[in-house]
Parts: structure tokens; C-alpha cells; sequence
């Protein structure tokens, strides 16, 4: 399955910014993930997941009432995303294929480990450096996701952000081998 992007336009942008807090996710669950053992990166999943429920705008598109749920899921090299209302009614199933995000994702844990490793020895320029390479890449990633989204469902800057920030702790921190170099 491909999912075709189209760039949000300003009066789709200002649409998300003027809709009300029934445009929003009430539930994330988790059906399925690669690294659940990992209790370091079970901690990042829970503090991405609280994140995006403290403060996000989530729009279905076609559907004019929320809150919303949305369970993820992934499915050799998919992510599966089922939503549905709050009170679990099925509004839609959305595929996204992560294969397109392989370069952006490789690039984002090698920054991430480069940040980490960097922690551990003085030095406050370096550190400022990789976050801004983090914050970029992160940035980059979150633009791609939100125009992939957006055939399905509408979300602003930041909630895009912290999904990609969800994606990535679904994911095994060697993704090279899922996603090998072109």
C-alpha cells in the first residue's frame, strides 16, 4: 500500500488551529512492539505516550466528533493505526508504511546514541551541537509523518513531533537493519 502526500495547505493549518478539544487523543495503546523488554526504552515509550495525551490535536478526516483513540500496531515494516471514538466505535484503519522514514530514522538514533555517549564526558558545545542535529532531524521526520497523515487524518506540528517520538520508541534501536542505506 502507498500513501500519496500532499502538502497541508494554510487554510488546512489554520483549520487545525481553531478546532476544539473534542480534535483530540484520549487513549494510546500499544498492541505490538519490538523492544517492550527494554526498560529504558519502555520509559521513553511511556513519557512519549503521556506527552501526546497531556497535549495534542488529532482530526480524523471525515469525521466530525472526538475524542479519539488510537491503538498502534506494528506490521512487518507498517505502522498499523486503528481509530476509533471514545466510546470504541471503528472510524478508521491507517497504514503507514515506515520504510519511506528509513534514512530519517537511521539518522535520528545515531544522533540520539551520539547525544547520550556525549553526556558522559564534558564538553556543553558538542552537546549543543547533536541536540540541534536531533531537534532538525526530528523536525524533518515530524514534517513527513504529518504529510503522510494527513490523506487520513489531521494533526498539528507538535502532536506530529510526538508521534514520531511514539513511532521511534516502537522500534528496535539497531534499525539499520530494517531500514538498510540506498
Amino acid at each position: 500500500m502507498q500513501c500519496v502526500t500532499t502538502p497541508l495547505r494554510e487554510d488546512a493549518i489554520w483549520e487545525l488551529s481553531v478546532m476544539g478539544p473534542e480534535f483530540r487523543l484520549s487513549d494510546i495503546s500499544i498492541r505490538h512492539c519490538l523492544n517492550c523488554r527494554d526498560s529504558a526504552v519502555g520509559h521513553e515509550r511511556t513519557i512519549a505516550i503521556s506527552d501526546l495525551l497531556e497535549n495534542n490535536t488529532f482530526a480524523p478526516v471525515g469525521h466530525d466528533h472526538g475524542p479519539y483513540r488510537l491503538n498502534i500496531q506494528l506490521e512487518e515494516g507498517m505502522l498499523a493505526m486503528q481509530i476509533t471514538d471514545d466510546a470504541g466505535e471503528h472510524i478508521t484503519m491507517h497504514h503507514l508504511s515506515l520504510s519511506q522514514f528509513g534514512r530519517l530514522l537511521r539518522d535520528y538514533t545515531r544522533v540520539c546514541e551520539s547525544y547520550f555517549e556525549a553526556i558522559r564526558f564534558p564538553g556543553l558545545q558538542h552537546l549543543e551541537e547533536l541536540d540541534w542535529g536531533r531537534r532538525h532531524i526530528h523536525n524533518k521526520a515530524s514534517e513527513l509523518l504529518r504529510e503522510h497523515l494527513s490523506v487520513a487524518v489531521r494533526v498539528d506540528h507538535d502532536t506530529a513531533r510526538r508521534l514520531f517520538t511514539l513511532i521511534y520508541s516502537l522500534l528496535p534501536r539497531r534499525t539499520t537493519h530494517l531500514f538498510p542505506a540506498n
